[in-house]
């Protein structure tokens, strides 16, 4: 049965206009990015084996081109499609964290960390450059590998801070195991990292870490 033969309140495109998008499951949301399904199956049909054959949509949207465009319903038209929804979606949040105080919008700095990190294949170090009041100067990944404290370096942390002349600095790193939790060597490293700017007076106010499910902030975890 095609999906324009379902009642108005089950396809997912009428109960998101009715509903919001939260009311929509993830098969639901991904089959209206899709539009179509393949013969013999509906755009939910279609969205369904993708889930199961990526185990979730956080892999789908991390997949790399080759990876996605193998797949039955897919292609380059919609890897394109995807890419500039999920860029939208980044300069989206970078606006809203720009625009306000990352101090009282640690939910939306949080969220666009996430964006920015979540179901990374390696492990990256970024930070968020933040003015004397504690505005969004610019984000930056910073290294990539391992984070230990050879990987890091503190004097090309600080000389980034100097240049975009950062009064305060929010690190985010995540963990593509996707367990939240801080290593020693995380430990280790922001340690240092806070003594090197606390010579040049740049405040470390928190250090997100990014994990599969929920985030980890050093600030209210009181590892700062």
């Amino acid at each position: 049965m095609a999906i324009t033969d379902w009642p108005a309140d089950e396809r997912p495109r009428e109960k998101l206009l009715n509903r919001g998008a939260d009311a929509l499951s993830d098969a639901e949301l991904l089959a209206i990015f899709l539009r179509t399904g393949v013969t013999g199956k509906t755009a939910v049909d279609l969205a369904r084996d993708l889930l199961d054959e990526f185990n979730g949509l956080g892999a789908l949207l991390a997949a790399d081109r080759s990876r996605f465009c193998a797949s039955k319903g897919l292609g380059n038209a919609k890897y394109a499609q995807l890419q500039a929804v999920l860029e939208m979606g980044r300069r989206y949040l970078f606006e809203k964290v720009s625009r306000g105080d990352a101090l009282t919008s640690a939910t939306e700095t949080r969220r666009y960390l996430a964006l920015r990190l979540k179901n990374r294949p390696h492990e990256v170090f970024a930070c968020l450059f933040l003015d004397n009041h504690h505005r969004v100067i610019a984000f930056e990944e910073l290294f990539r590998g391992t984070i230990n404290a050879a990987s890091i370096y503190p004097r090309e942390v600080v000389k980034s801070a100097l240049n975009f002349n950062a009064t305060a600095v929010i690190f985010a790193h995540n963990h593509p195991s996707g367990v939240a939790e801080p290593s020693a060597a995380d430990l280790q490293v922001t340690s240092q990292l806070k003594d090197a700017l606390d010579l040049v007076d740049i405040r470390v106010l928190d250090h997100v870490i990014v994990g599969a499910g929920e985030d980890l902030s050093f600030a209210e975890q009181g590892l700062l």
